[in-house]
């Protein structure tokens, strides 16, 4: 398995099939429109290749908060359906807490909705613990 660093939307949108397995509505103009806006706030992707093929992905972002300083935060961590269980989620959280380390911060973060017990399963075997809520509240319907 090879991994890879994203930082250019081009490179990004050749991975909408990705990204599609967990936003099946998305469109190419929906997922630009987005990028637009995420990537001028130091939004980067690693995608999990085999054979040239991308099978895993993650988005993340590095910042500062004032609860924990400088963090990481993993955004939508995805495996193709066909590539499940065989580590590929492991390899992709373990490269950017690693990244995280290299850069200095002191956290790395992630949100899992609260119905998604396997990811919660998941990020326990991996040393997260959860620290509090992520409350939301929805301003406008979703797309």
């Amino acid at each position: 398995m090879q991994l890879k660093e994203l930082t250019t939307k081009i490179e990004m949108l050749e991975q909408l099939p990705l990204i599609q397995q967990l936003y099946p509505e998305f469109t190419e103009q929906i997922y630009s429109d987005l990028l637009d806006e995420m990537l001028p706030n130091n939004y980067k992707q690693v995608v999990a290749f085999e054979d040239q093929i991308p099978v895993g992905l993650s988005g993340f972002w590095v910042g500062t908060k004032l609860w924990c300083g400088k963090y990481l935060e993993l955004d939508n961590v995805i495996v193709h359906p066909d590539h499940r269980s065989k580590g590929i989620g492991k390899v992709l959280t373990e490269y950017l807490n690693q990244k995280a380390i290299d850069l200095g911060c002191k956290v790395v973060a992630l949100d899992a909705y609260t119905n998604n017990f396997p990811a919660h399963k998941f990020y326990y075997n991996l040393g997260f613990v959860p620290k509090g809520f992520h409350f939301v509240k929805f301003l406008e319907e979703k797309r």
